[in-house]
């Protein structure tokens, strides 16, 4: 479910849409004439941003499996310490 309302709206009860978002942890969508905006709570913006950098790197470590896996790799020797 979504919260949908206009541009002007939004505007004059803005204290009120905020706590509509944050209470019902539900997406406000604002529509205006040219394009629309969606208001999130910080909570589910954060948990949007983190899935976003594990699915990153889930990508990468899947793109080096498979590297390894067809033998598509450099071997860079031991490290001699002193």
């Amino acid at each position: 479910m979504m919260i949908v309302a206009n541009y002007t709206a939004v505007r004059q009860d803005f204290k009120d849409y905020c706590d509509q978002v944050i209470e019902t942890d539900q997406p406000l969508i604002v529509t205006r004439k040219d394009d629309n905006v969606v208001m999130i709570s910080l909570e589910r913006f954060n948990q949007l941003e983190r899935q976003a950098r594990n699915a990153d790197y889930t990508a990468k470590l899947t793109r080096s499996y498979e590297q390894a896996i067809s033998g598509n790799t450099v071997d860079h020797g031991l490290i001699e310490l002193d």
